[in-house]
């Protein structure tokens, strides 16, 4: 089977008799209900080796068999760009990259080329462009200007799981910080709501009507009671979520333009941190491990990201104060 078209094949169990065919299906496949409307529509699905009329609504009884067609990827209009990937884990259903700072995850107004997509691309034969022709295969995202672990769909099906365990917040996801300040606590769960700020509307901001967002923070090192290196544990994915909960905190990331005020390194520190933090042109910020459950395979992934050479030089300087 090419992984441009899939086929899933489905039995309801007895403890599902009764249910509706969309409820039923979406559990079964991890296939969202709103896609299972759409395959129903398009007579993408039959029930019992027979192509039947089939409604959303319809009651789905014990030992029914369905096979669920997914339709062929939609043809690309993006260009494809021979750009190097650091993979960290791959298979016929999905991978995990090590995302350099400075590049965009998918195309968007401004960034037209030389993004992750463009790279995946080249890379992969095809991808689900499920979520729209210029996000092919993304799950999630991590900002331009944050590395690290990003895990990409390459068929529908692992797509379809993936969005699942993000759901069910089934992922073990690490970031490590670099902050000014320093906490008076080891461990805080930060939990703040978060949404667009009222006035500033590139950034976000803790809002008592936001989404709920959710942050294990550990100090991992204190340096010369001035910085710190923070390992957060995300529970949910809101835009910005470690910066804004950060900073909150009275602990911005360093090299954070956006939720940190300018830090002038003055002189009374090493050459070395000095030198480091001169030469950060963005927030300390680096996704290191990614962790889940194989939507397929149900094999156990572990990825965990290297820093990259402007992180590791900033952390280097500052564990030799």
């Amino acid at each position: 089977m090419s992984h441009a078209q899939e086929s899933l094949s489905l039995s309801i169990p007895e403890d599902m008799m009764g249910q509706r065919l969309d409820h039923a299906l979406a559990h079964l496949s991890n296939v969202s209900r709103t896609r299972i409307k759409e395959l129903l529509k398009n007579g993408c699905i039959e029930q019992n080796n027979r192509n039947v009329t089939l409604k959303a609504s319809s009651t789905v009884y014990a030992g029914d068999s369905f096979m669920i067609h997914l339709p062929e990827n939609r043809s690309m209009t993006l260009i494809p760009e021979a750009i190097a990937l650091d993979i960290l884990f791959e298979d016929e259903y999905l991978l995990v990259v090590n995302k350099p700072p400075g590049m965009v995850v998918h195309p968007s107004h401004g960034h037209d080329t030389g993004t992750l997509v463009h790279a995946l691309l080249h890379h992969c034969e095809s991808l689900p462009g499920i979520n729209g022709v210029e996000r092919p295969g993304i799950v999630h995202r991590i900002d331009k200007d944050t590395s690290g672990s990003l895990v990409i769909a390459k068929t529908e099906a692992a797509h379809h799981g993936l969005v699942a365990l993000f759901a069910k917040h089934d992922i073990n996801r690490q970031y490590l910080a670099w902050c000014k300040g320093v906490s008076n606590w080891n461990h805080q769960r930060i939990e703040q709501p978060i949404a667009r700020h009222p006035h500033h509307r590139q950034k976000m901001a803790i809002v008592s009507t936001g989404k709920t967002a959710i942050t294990n923070a550990d100090v991992e090192r204190r340096f010369d009671h001035q910085f710190s290196r923070m390992r957060l544990t995300l529970h949910t994915g809101r835009t910005h979520q470690i910066r804004v909960h950060l900073a909150a905190e009275g602990l911005p990331i360093l090299g954070d333009s956006t939720y940190a005020r300018n830090f002038n390194p003055g002189k009374s520190l090493p050459e070395p941190v000095r030198n480091a933090l001169d030469q950060l042109t963005r927030q300390a910020l680096h996704a290191e491990i990614l962790g889940f459950i194989h939507p397929i395979t149900q094999e156990e992934i572990f990825c965990q990201a290297p820093l990259p050479e402007d992180l590791s030089t900033l952390n280097h300087a500052l564990e030799h104060m």
